[in-house]
């Protein structure tokens, strides 16, 4: 995670904090105690924010205490706020006062008040995420945090959301194979290769309706770099106020949905265009079964949005699917187009007994805000391979775009099999291999698990591979991927530690049961 990303998290106490106080201070739902209700209700609101466009959406959720942890049973939306055009007071710089304005009168709308909102997520994407913004919106939730989930999501994570998000991975949980979600925004496209429920796979370019800019008799408004490649490649050179044609914006737009069209059909870019790749390219060559557009150019695509926001929206629509179509893949309407992104998020604390953790030093916790991760491996083997855990990890890490991570991460699996030596110590290797950039930072191993094996976890990593990283292992708990905790201080009288769990929420989504 870059410094810019960071800062948003900082905004919200993220990573380790250092005194008692502040952090007690953050666990607002320890009156939510897993041990002292079944159900819980919550009010929650999504908040996103991207270089185009920005949104609210207000929900009321009902969580319901099954095994280790709540999970949602019914969710209700209660209002959804208009889509703003993200406003700037010049090329990076959004204007956060007209941004308050907006979010301010969509609370009015909604008739709520911020104190009315238990708990929600805020997302910022693209120009967002820059370092001076990000603490300008992080100052416009300033009351909220402790409460809210902040997540300055880069190109992977955006990707994975919007693939959440517009219910194309819980479509690929139905029996119905691979399915493919592009997200099109407006500096990028992304897509997401999708099966059994979970993002498998994701990438991203350079292709936006925002790419170029122009007002209503045509002349240019604003250039990106990448628009301003498009255009060469098609012999026009662009300047702002140049007056455009419709066939050259045509041409232009062909050769955007061209790039991205090599994608979708999981082709290679040559070597002259990878400039354009935000993301590695999908290394998947199977078969697609269903195909599914998110994002804000996908109201255009499904024909749900009239109007022309001056810019290649339309354009972009049209020429992509037209080349999807060829494909002879059903086109299927998503359950979220441009809102495609979180609805909130719920949170709940648990308390965990002394007898269950492992924390050295005692002064790694408190720490807060922690992505969680959830490897896919096999952990069921006879003998678990480090260089395999490893990849597993980095393969999560990857996903949700934190294999950069200036943060400390959660861990989450389910321990399977023996707790022989060479099978934890095959499991511990790989961990530390795969968490080696973030624990040189001096950031904790983080590991949590649903069994009972996190004592003699943290034990392996100290005492017999003498990892001089902070470690910080803790079971009982089910963890799910868009999860994220804080692990308070030691409680002196018990050893027990208050852990918050807060999950981003999906409008297409339900929560598997536990147990």
């Amino acid at each position: 995670m870059s410094g810019e990303k960071r800062s948003i998290l900082e905004g919200f106490g993220g990573g380790m904090v250092g005194d008692e106080e502040t952090v007690s201070a953050g666990f607002t739902a320890a009156r939510r105690h897993i041990s002292d209700e079944e159900t819980l209700t919550l009010t929650s609101v999504g908040v996103d924010i991207g270089s185009s466009t920005s949104h609210l959406v207000f929900s009321r959720l009902e969580l319901e205490h099954q095994g280790s942890r709540y999970v949602i049973t019914k969710r209700e939306v209660l209002a959804e706020s208009e889509i703003l055009l993200t406003p700037y007071i010049d090329e990076t710089t959004i204007d956060s006062d007209a941004l308050g304005r907006f979010i301010d009168a969509q609370y009015d709308k909604a008739g709520l008040t911020r104190e009315d909102v238990d708990t929600g997520a805020l997302i910022l994407t693209g120009v967002a995420v820059r370092r001076q913004n990000a603490r300008a919106i992080a100052d416009l939730f300033a009351r909220e945090a402790g409460r809210f989930v902040a997540v300055s999501a880069g190109d992977a994570l955006e990707t994975t959301m919007a693939a959440h998000g517009s219910g194309a991975a819980g479509r690929s949980d139905e029996g119905r194979g691979m399915v493919m979600n592009i997200d099109i925004g407006g500096g990028t496209s992304k897509v997401a290769i999708c099966e059994n429920g979970k993002v498998k796979e994701v990438t991203a370019i350079d292709v936006g309706a925002r790419l170029i800019a122009v007002d209503g008799d045509n002349k240019v408004t604003r250039i990106e770099e990448a628009g301003r490649y498009y255009a060469k490649l098609e012999g026009i050179e662009l300047a702002l106020g140049r007056q455009m044609t419709d066939a050259e914006l045509d041409a232009i737009v062909g050769r955007m949905a061209d790039q991205l069209f090599d994608l979708v059909q999981l082709k290679q870019l040559p070597a002259e265009k990878k400039h354009l790749l935000r993301l590695p390219e999908l290394t998947y060559q199977g078969n697609i079964d269903i195909v599914t557009f998110s994002g804000g150019v996908s109201e255009f695509i499904y024909a749900r949005e009239p109007r022309n926001f001056g810019d290649l929206g339309p354009r972009v629509a049209k020429a992509i699917r037209q080349r999807v179509e060829t494909l002879n893949i059903p086109i299927e309407v998503p359950t979220n187009g441009i809102r495609a992104t979180v609805i909130g998020a719920s949170q709940y604390t648990i308390q965990v007994s002394g007898s269950t953790i492992f924390i050295a030093p005692g002064h790694a916790v408190p720490v807060r805000n922690l992505p969680v991760i959830v490897p896919d491996f096999d952990l069921s083997a006879d003998a678990l391979d480090p260089p395999a855990v490893a990849a597993g990890v980095r393969k999560a890490l990857v996903r949700l775009g934190l294999e950069e991570s200036e943060t400390p991460v959660a861990v989450a699996f389910h321990w399977k099999g023996s707790a022989s030596f060479a099978r934890l110590d095959g499991f511990c290797q790989g961990v530390a291999l795969a968490l080696k950039s973030i624990t040189d930072q001096g950031h904790p191993i983080v590991m949590v698990n649903d069994g009972d094996i996190g004592g003699l976890l943290g034990l392996h990593l100290k005492e017999e591979m003498k990892i001089a990283a902070p470690v910080v292992s803790i079971d009982g708990i089910t963890l799910e991927e868009f999860d994220y905790i804080d692990i308070g201080a030691l409680i002196p009288s018990s050893g027990a530690v208050p852990v918050v769990i807060k999950s981003l929420v999906f409008p297409a989504e339900q929560k598997k049961k536990n147990g």
